[in-house]
Formats: C-alpha cells, structure tokens, sequence
C-alpha cells in the first residue's frame, strides 16, 4: 500500500527546509564578515623591512672586470623636490660612506685618494621628495643625482654626466638613498665633456635614513649586482 502524501504538507515542508537554507546562508554570511573584518591587510601591515625597495641599474656594455680603483664623496649630498640642496656629514653619512666604502673593497677594488686617479669614483645622495613621476624611454630617476656632485669635484670642471638610456616608473613619495658609479678610467677618452654614470642603486621605503638599516641594505644592492667586482 503506497503512502500518499498530501500537496499541503509537501509545500509545508519545502518552505520551511528552504527557509533553515535561507538561515544557514545568513548566518555563514555574518560569519564570513567578522573573519574579514579581522584579517590584517596586507599592504597596512607590512614591516619596516618589508615595504623597502631595492632598484638597482647598470650599463650592460660596461664590463665592470676591467676597473680597479675607485675613491668616494667625503659627505653626502641632501636634496629636496623642492630645490633644497646641501652636502652634509652626520653620524648617518658617515656610516653609509664607510658601508659603501667597504662593499666596493670587499669586491676587490682598491680605495686610492681622488687626486690618484681613481677608476671610478662613488657619489651618494640622500633625497627627500613628496611628488611622483613617470619616465619612458628616458634616463629614468637616475638622471639627476650625481650631477649635484660636480665633475670638478674629480678633476673634471666644466663637464657634465652623461647616464645611459633607461625605461622606468618612478614613485617619489619618501626618503631614499642614491649610490652613483661613476667612470673616471675613460673620460678623456669620451671627448664630450660628460662624466659616464655606469651603475646606480636606489634604496626606497622607511626606515632608509635610519643608521640601523644601512648595512642591510647596502648589502641588499650588491648582492643584486653580481657583476660588480674587479677582474684586475
């Protein structure tokens, strides 16, 4: 004998498993919502450490073997967008001189006075903008700080800095730290009145201008430079 269920209870029972659905749904939605509104946000909590960026260029027809010694800025210049300019020696500068100092050395290269005739020759920048920019097919960020070093600091007054051609997007919206390789080996070779920028590091992000930082991140440019070392 086959049990007849009656149309009535059958609709009964549809509404109310859908709505026990319906509260399930809810309640997984509320849920959902609380566990998002817990979870930390990726880009907000970030460490110090992790929001740092290393950029670094280099002349690829540049064969980096082939120089053997090199001589550094005795101060550091500080610049602003807003056309603020100095050269300054604080216990920061010092410390990012002899840092950078000793990665060029422990790559081999010897550290001779600047009236010796250096090979190349290492400036360092600190900078401090608030604007962004954006450069395509040009010589990109690195096209100005070496030049708030005069070539006539190296023995070559009057001429300018020539920097290889470069495609990049570039973000200004905090401190940063420029390290500038410049060829002193050919210069006269080059007739042309222009000191060569051959490598470059930008070290962006906070905690840039803080001493405790300045190993780590000098460390960081280099070890993205392996062909940066002497041959001779």
């Amino acid at each position: 004998m086959k049990m007849q269920i009656s149309n009535e209870f059958y609709t009964l029972e549809k509404k109310y498993i859908m709505k026990k659905i319906w509260i399930l749904m809810g309640a997984s939605l509320v849920i959902a919502s609380l566990i998002s509104s817990c979870r930390k946000d990726p880009i907000d909590n970030l460490s110090e450490e992790e929001t740092r960026i290393y950029v670094t260029n280099y002349d690829k027809d540049v064969d980096f073997g082939t120089y053997s010694t090199f001589s550094i800025v005795d101060s550091v210049a500080v610049v602003t967008n807003n056309g603020d300019y100095s050269k300054e020696l604080t216990n920061y500068d010092q410390q990012l001189i002899n840092t950078v100092k000793q990665s060029f050395i422990d790559r081999g290269y010897k550290l001779v006075d600047k009236t010796a005739s250096p090979d190349l020759a290492v400036n360092l920048t600190r900078i401090d903008n608030t604007y962004s920019s954006v450069v395509i097919g040009g010589p990109g960020y690195w096209s100005g700080w070496p030049g708030y070093w005069d070539p006539g600091y190296w023995g070559y007054p009057g001429w300018g800095y020539y920097f290889p051609p470069y495609y990049g997007v570039f973000n200004y919206k905090e401190r940063s730290v420029a390290i500038d390789l410049v060829d002193l080996k050919n210069a006269a070779k080059e007739g042309d009145n222009q000191l060569t920028t051959i490598w470059n590091a930008m070290l962006r992000g906070q905690g840039v201008w803080n001493s405790n930082n300045i190993e780590s991140m000098v460390k960081a440019v280099f070890d993205q430079s392996t062909y940066l070392e002497t041959t001779l």
